[in-house]
């Protein structure tokens, strides 16, 4: 008997792994909060004895290290990963036993492609392939991204990614369960998966790595990249150096005065409410990034990195997930946090800043008016249509570009409101007037708006 347990990051669109038999299990690309990964073995009653990571992680800091040593398992990295730590050296088909009463082993099947290193690891029962770990190679419905190691190496790594999704479809039955770390809105993935499980079989029908010739694949695989998150230069070296161990105890508290004070000295203090609650009353010169939205990965894309950070939260527990979601990106302490409302973070006869909120028939109603339209979203999301005459700023542009946008009233936009949100609190804090569009970019046209496509 065997089991095979994922360990959803949703904030981050990836999964890591728990798998073994009734007294083993092995760990697999597994985050940096590794007290969700003691708690999942402990529910199976299992000993975590082999940790083991598919590649260097370019979008998380990896709990690998830490888990391995504070369950003492052996940790498996691939051999040709320039690491500065000990590690069992991993080579293609190396074959490690996880739980040998329950005859399950893993074996290394070198897969580079996401990075030069990449090595996905087949599960075994009694010498059967029973599913896959794949990483960052072969996903759902599409391959990992080759682009984020050097920029010299990307159609190299395109051409090797191709080639790897091939041997695993060769290689293993088609019943073989596809496992991947990546692909569930990680921007590690090449495009967006759809989905939440598949095997070996089903890939073959549906997968251009193992439908379209490479360099018909290649070429479009190239030209669909999308934006790298800012923050992903720092996770590969850090995971490389070693991560240090996670604090997940609560930040010192600030009060309404040390709150005005961090804003006055230039550092970035951060709203998680939702954006409704925010647009009606927030701290002057705060941020908002919405706590149930995709926190992690925008607020370390746009804050400047090693800069300091005080979060405010409507309650405690929304605080504690915050920091979790952070640290898995390498924000590890807040300067400082708050909770509550506009009221306990205000001084005495200070008044809470607010905006408008509107929709795209909202803005239509504003046809003929001086007004500002800017879109936020990223180049391929507006090469499949903007609005006539909008003013386009990515996002994770937009901190430093916040001088390019015209004078006026500034209707703001992305393609469903947490970004817009994200942006409408960027240029209030500018002193911009602004209006938040909470609305689906599908209804742009239908309100009237004149949508166009390049």
């Amino acid at each position: 008997m065997f089991f095979v347990d994922a360990i959803e990051v949703a904030g981050l669109g990836n999964r890591s792994y728990l798998a073994g038999g009734e007294r083993t299990a092995v760990v697999v690309d597994p985050p940096r909060d590794i007290d969700r990964v003691i708690a999942a073995a402990a529910r199976r009653g299992v000993r975590i004895s082999h940790v083991v990571e598919t590649h260097v992680h370019n979008d998380y800091v990896t709990g690998g290290l830490e888990l391995a040593r504070v369950v003492g398992a052996a940790y498996l990295v691939p051999a040709a990963a320039r690491v500065s730590f000990a590690r069992v050296p991993v080579a293609d088909g190396d074959r490690t036993e996880i739980d040998a009463a329950a005859g399950l082993a893993l074996r290394a099947l070198a897969t580079p492609g996401h990075t030069p290193h990449h090595t996905s690891y087949v599960l075994e029962e009694n010498g059967a392939a029973i599913a896959v770990f794949t990483g960052g190679s072969l996903l759902i419905g599409t391959v990992g991204r080759p682009d984020l190691v050097e920029p010299r190496l990307t159609e190299g790594l395109a051409r090797a990614q191709h080639a790897s999704a091939r041997r695993l479809a060769a290689e293993l039955p088609d019943e073989t369960a596809v496992l991947p770390t990546h692909g569930f809105g990680s921007f590690c993935s090449s495009t967006q998966s759809e989905g939440g499980d598949t095997t070996i079989g089903k890939e073959k029908v549906s997968n251009e790595a193992l439908n379209r010739d490479v360099d018909s694949f290649v070429a479009d695989l190239l030209a669909g990249l999308d934006d790298v998150p800012a923050y992903y230069t720092h996770m590969g070296p850090a995971n490389a150096a070693g991560p240090a161990p996670v604090d997940l105890t609560p930040p010192a508290v600030a009060d309404a005065g040390e709150i005005a004070a961090r804003l006055a000295a230039g550092e970035w203090v951060v709203d998680l409410r939702n954006r409704v609650a925010f647009a009606q009353g927030h701290v002057a010169g705060s941020f908002n990034f919405e706590a149930e939205g995709q926190l992690a990965t925008y607020l370390a894309w746009l804050i400047p990195w090693g800069k300091p950070v005080t979060l405010l939260a409507e309650s405690p527990e929304q605080l504690v997930a915050a920091q979790r979601e952070l640290v898995r990106v390498g924000i590890d302490r807040p300067a400082a946090a708050a909770t509550g409302g506009p009221a306990q973070w205000l001084r005495e006869g200070e008044e809470p800043a607010a905006f408008a909120r509107g929709t795209f028939a909202d803005l239509a109603g504003r046809a003929g008016d001086d007004v500002v339209v800017l879109d936020v979203r990223r180049a391929s999301e507006r090469s499949d249509g903007y609005i006539e005459g909008s003013v386009h700023i990515p996002i994770h542009t937009l901190p430093r570009r916040l001088g390019e946008i015209p004078d006026g009233e500034v209707w703001v936009h992305c393609a469903g409101g947490m970004r817009a949100a994200v942006a409408a609190s960027l240029l209030d804090a500018a002193g911009r007037h602004v209006v938040a569009v909470d609305d689906s970019f599908d209804a742009a046209g239908k309100a009237g708006l004149t949508v166009r496509t390049p």
